[in-house]
């Protein structure tokens, strides 16, 4: 009879404790397929899709370039175009309406986007509230009951398993020095010893409810793939020099480019036939309105492209 009593009180452990777990398993489930369905059914506007993964900016880029209101070089530097410096209807979107005033504001100066991304407060402020105004429409994740630390539920959560181990030990050692006879009790013995290992791995089955209901983000699984319309009619050049000029976040560029008669920027060269400055490179043919000199980017930059050798940060 002693199996018999071993089979009962293990399966009845064995129930209790998968039950428990079945039961949390099937509520956040249900929490995450909601979430799921939530998302499947979001219409996501391609800024938003943009910027959610933090490329609104060259999207905005993109749409301007296409749109013949700016030009980007090899070397990523922005310059607006007749078009872009018309001050004609903004787009309709905040976004690209927000870099092109962005850009206007640094016109003739020609710089990257990746520097007014970085440094431009007002174009921040554009980006950050068409965010928010769009991630106010986004379902809200679930929030999948999670048990704190010193809890109520923690501690009886702790003493169940103390007792649960103690009643595991128990079982497993009769289970081995009893011995059955008969079919009854040796049935017996094999549902005991079904339990015991059930027992033994339900830590790991209720790992993989947590895993299986909290894995991977569906909004991003989303919009992974997704590109903007802009970024992907350009061609391979118009692509290779947004990337560019995407992250170029800390050069400034007025001093390495001069402006020509037409406004136009081109790239400046102040060096003899030897490759040495000239004496002169700050002479009138630098625009003094367009181009400042900025001594903590010199500092930073030391003897770099366009700087002039003994422009750095003194050291003496």
């Amino acid at each position: 009879m002693l199996q018999v009593v071993l089979a009962a009180s293990v399966f009845a452990a064995a129930l209790a404790v998968y039950g428990t777990i079945g039961l949390r398993w099937r509520r956040r489930a249900r929490l995450w397929r909601a979430f799921l369905g939530r998302v499947a059914t979001l219409e996501f506007e391609p800024y938003h899709a943009a910027a959610l993964k933090n490329e609104e900016s060259g999207a905005a880029a993109a749409e301007l370039l296409r749109g013949g209101r700016l030009d980007i070089d090899a070397a990523g530097a922005v310059l607006l175009t007749e078009t872009g410096r018309d001050p004609g209807p903004l787009p309709a979107h905040p976004v690209p309406a927000g870099l092109l005033e962005a850009l206007r504001r640094h016109d003739p100066e020609p710089v990257s986007i990746g520097w007014i991304e970085r440094h431009d407060a007002e174009y921040a402020t554009v980006r950050f509230a068409h965010r928010e105004e769009r991630e106010a429409l986004l379902p809200v994740r679930p929030r999948l009951p999670v048990v704190k630390e010193g809890s109520f539920r923690a501690c009886c959560g702790c003493v169940g398993v103390v007792l649960l181990v103690m009643c595991w030990i128990a079982a497993a050692e009769l289970l081995v020095v009893s011995h059955p006879h008969g079919v009854l009790e040796w049935a017996a013995s094999g549902v005991t010893a079904l339990g015991l290992g059930l027992l033994w791995y339900a830590d790991g089955a209720a790992k993989a409810v947590r895993a299986r209901t909290e894995s991977g983000d569906p909004l991003w699984d989303r919009i992974h793939d997704e590109r903007h319309p802009a970024v992907e009619g350009l061609d391979e050049r118009q692509r290779l020099h947004l990337l560019r000029s995407l992250d170029d976040r800390g050069r400034w560029r007025g001093i390495d480019r001069a402006v020509g008669d037409d406004g136009a920027g081109t790239d400046g060269d102040d060096t003899d036939d030897d490759g040495l400055w000239d004496d002169d490179w700050w002479d009138d043919d630098w625009s003094a309105d367009a181009y400042h000199y900025r001594a903590s980017d010199a500092s930073a930059e030391g003897s770099g492209p366009g700087t002039p050798p003994g422009t750095g940060a003194s050291t003496g």
